[in-house]
């Protein structure tokens, strides 16, 4: 139990240290708009250094591949559409409970607009419990829990892949076969890429549907660049990341965008391209120059400003700022399906969104995908609803977990196993005697 009166002794130097920082915040904030502001007329340069000296650069960064003065409105989305979302939760591996096995719950939601159709809300629960399920990843060091985490971000995209798809064919394949060339839906190429030649002649406007096309969106909560798996041995990493990259394709050649939505994003890789305007040395070179980065480089003078905190300065509601492509050296495994995100002023806060390559290459498609995404914010009251709905058909909550448990124990039991129960330490902790 948490005892209230011993902490509010710390607060009064709680409230003190956030007032400084509020200040310090305050001057880095000055301090990132101006540099934004001279980046604006040597952009390219920039660009340029950055590309050469790419292998030389200890930090993350990005590219913006749009002016960085860009500064575009969301357009109002089509009446009748279709969201798909997906998301995951689980209840981990317990050496304490009655059966060490583990538990993958899949929230999956489709909502349809304009259309007369009911809704889907439900989830998909598997549960893992043979021995090359729960103790395969140690040969690679890697902790039950952890590689649970692992295998709940592949199924979220298989699922959401599955589900996408099978909302396409229950519409008589209306929306359109992307193919090699990813064009499904009938969108129309981007200047960032050569036209495909499987471009239809006649583009259609996003905002006038035909009435053989359904526009639809598929979201996932959180992050495209999964930077967990830079850390992973190559053979742990091909167990979980050819999985989503399959769904992906599978969403690419059903023509629905895929996009990844983060709420209050901590993500400096913005930012991190303004430290090359600050590098005091005559080239961008950190190996040589700062090869310890744990230490405080002369180019870190906006830290720990987050991209978020600058963008909010710069964007007005309903507005997106410049593309940026990633260059997480994780998307080099990516099999050409780089990523790249922008940052949109959703009216209740900066958003992160993510898309891969496919999707941006395709501007009817990108702009399409961004108005249902500010639709979805505005149904949500600040958050897309359809995520929302995911996670909540997804959420293991106590109730659910304890009800597994007794359903997992009536079935050991009419197996006939004996001495069945938790551990003496679970059974104390769920109850005081005190």
């Amino acid at each position: 139990m948490l005892d209230l009166t011993k902490l509010a002794r710390q607060m009064q130097g709680l409230s003190q240290h956030l007032s400084q920082e509020a200040v310090a915040g305050r001057q880095r904030l000055e301090l990132a708009q101006q540099h934004l502001i001279n980046a604006y007329e040597c952009q390219q340069d920039l660009i340029e250094r950055q590309e050469k000296w790419r292998d030389r650069i200890l930090f993350a960064n990005a590219t913006p591949i749009e002016p960085l003065e860009t500064r575009i409105d969301i357009p109002i989305p089509p009446k009748v559409h279709t969201v798909i979302a997906t998301d995951g939760s689980q209840i981990a591996p317990s050496h304490h409970e009655i059966a060490y096995c583990y538990l993958l719950n899949i929230g999956r939601v489709v909502l349809h607009y304009g259309q007369n159709r009911h809704p889907l809300l439900d989830s998909l629960p598997e549960v893992f419990y043979r021995p090359e399920d729960l103790y395969a990843s140690r040969q690679w060091g890697i902790r039950t829990e952890e590689w649970m985490g692992f295998c709940r971000t592949a199924s979220e995209a298989t699922v959401l892949a599955e589900l996408a798809c099978a909302v396409m064919e229950g519409r008589g394949g209306q929306g359109g076969q992307g193919g090699q060339g990813g064009q499904g839906g009938n969108y129309v190429s981007s200047p960032l890429s050569p036209p495909s030649p499987l471009s239809p002649p006649s583009p259609l406007s996003p905002s006038s549907p035909s009435q053989d096309r359904i526009p639809a969106l598929a979201m996932v909560d959180g992050s495209l660049v999964y930077w967990f798996l830079e850390q992973l041995p190559l053979e742990a990493r091909d167990r979980i990341l050819p999985p989503i990259l399959q769904a992906w394709q599978q969403l690419r050649d059903a023509g629905i965008p895929l996009m990844g939505y983060l709420s209050a994003s901590r993500n400096v890789e913005g930012i991190n391209f303004l430290r090359l305007m600050a590098c005091p040395h005559p080239v961008p070179d950190c190996v040589s120059y700062c090869p310890n980065q744990l230490e405080k480089v002369p180019c870190k003078v906006f830290e720990p400003l987050r991209d978020t905190s600058l963008w909010s300065t710069q964007l007005q509601p309903g507005q997106r700022g410049p593309l940026w492509r990633s260059n997480a050296r994780i998307l080099e495994f990516y099999e050409g399906q780089n990523i790249y995100f922008c940052y949109v002023h959703v009216g209740t806060e900066i958003a992160r969104i993510e898309v891969p390559a496919w999707v941006v290459e395709n501007t009817a498609m990108f702009d399409e995908a961004l108005g249902l995404m500010l639709a979805q914010v505005q149904k949500g009251y600040g958050y897309p609803v359809a995520i929302a709905e995911a996670h909540n058909q997804a959420v293991v909550r106590g109730g659910d977990k304890a009800r597994f448990f007794a359903l997992l124990e009536k079935q050991m039991i009419k197996a006939g196993l004996k001495n069945v129960g938790t551990s003496y330490k679970e059974a104390r902790k769920r109850g005081s005697i005190a």
